[in-house]
């Protein structure tokens, strides 16, 4: 009986623990959460098919689903002047982990996540716009939209002159 009683308790104490573990576990949904409704997505293809038609430059994102930073980061696409100032661009983003073969294409520095590439409407990197430091050039501020919006800036100003 008393063995019986002990199991019991100890189901209790495990089931707890579980529901306890379930509701602090953090969950990087965020990831998935682009601001697809003010800002028009496109898939690599179809992407490039209309920067070539319109003549506007490629906005090209890495991230992944499990990935806090890209949680993170994906917020900043729903900064109001990010909004706006992707209008300019043709907008791509794509799970690294579903597109691995562009990702290799896409890591002149790595394959680390997020990243974030400005091509021009020929689909061509171009390497010099990124931030400036050694090492993960292509990962912009997860949390200020200053830093993609100065790359974006950048990026119109180099590829609309050429």
């Amino acid at each position: 009986m008393y063995e019986k009683r002990v199991r019991a308790v100890a189901v209790v104490v495990m089931a707890l623990a579980f529901a306890a573990v379930l509701r602090v576990a953090p969950v990087y949904a965020g990831a998935e959460d682009w601001n697809d409704k003010q800002i028009a997505w496109k898939t690599y293809d179809d992407g490039l098919a209309e920067a070539k038609k319109t003549h506007r430059p490629i906005c090209l994102i890495f991230y992944t689903t499990w990935c806090p930073h890209c949680a993170n980061y994906s917020k900043v696409f729903s900064d109001p002047k990010v909004v706006e100032k992707s209008k300019s661009f043709v907008m791509i983003h794509l799970d690294a982990d579903k597109n691995k073969e562009l990702g290799q294409k896409y890591a002149p520095d790595g394959g680390y996540i997020p990243r974030t590439f400005f091509l021009t409407p020929n689909g061509e990197l171009d390497a010099s716009l990124s931030e400036t430091r050694d090492k993960y050039k292509y990962f912009y501020d997860e949390k200020n939209p200053d830093a993609v919006l100065a790359g974006m800036d950048r990026a119109l100003k180099k590829i609309a002159s050429k």
